[in-house]
């Protein structure tokens, strides 16, 4: 029986969940390097409405994406009880505002439901959907909420 739950670890995923507009949501912990409180940012002109701006990380300029405009949610004016996820995919380092961390879950691959093709527009945004007791909590596709740079690599 220890053979089993030795390869049942192999494809469980540990998920940092957090709640937007009071959804559930989840991605990869691996992406993550901190969890800081809200800090203003500083307005970028001509950046896109879901950015809120930027922020100085230990002399680092990150840019702060508010995933609630991100995904066409309701967006409060974040407050002292907000905080960013900063996270790290395949390169540039990014902060997420999001409403509050609310749990790390472990969840295997099987665990992860596939979108329903209903889902709309957004649907590019979710890798699939986690139903644990009376919640489903949406796992984000990270690369898509992250759009590419245009223009960068010339």
């Amino acid at each position: 029986m220890s053979e089993m739950n030795e390869n049942d670890a192999e494809d469980v995923n540990e998920l940092i969940a957090f709640r937007i507009a009071e959804q559930d949501f989840c991605f990869n912990i691996m992406s993550v390097r901190e969890i800081r409180g809200w800090t203003p940012a500083t307005v970028i002109p001509q950046a896109p409405p879901y950015v809120r701006g930027v922020i100085n990380l230990r002399g680092a300029v990150v840019p702060i994406v508010d995933l609630a405009a991100r995904l066409g949610l309701e967006v409060p004016e974040p407050n002292a009880r907000n905080v960013i996820i900063i996270t790290q995919i395949d390169g540039p380092i990014v902060g997420l505002l999001v409403d509050a961390v609310s749990d790390i879950l472990s969840a295997t691959d099987k665990e992860v439901q596939p979108t329903p093709d209903v889902a709309g527009t957004g649907a590019e945004f979710l890798s699939g959907i986690i139903t644990r007791e009376d919640r489903m909590i949406r796992l984000l596709n990270l690369g898509a909420i992250l759009p590419e740079k245009t223009g960068a690599a010339a």
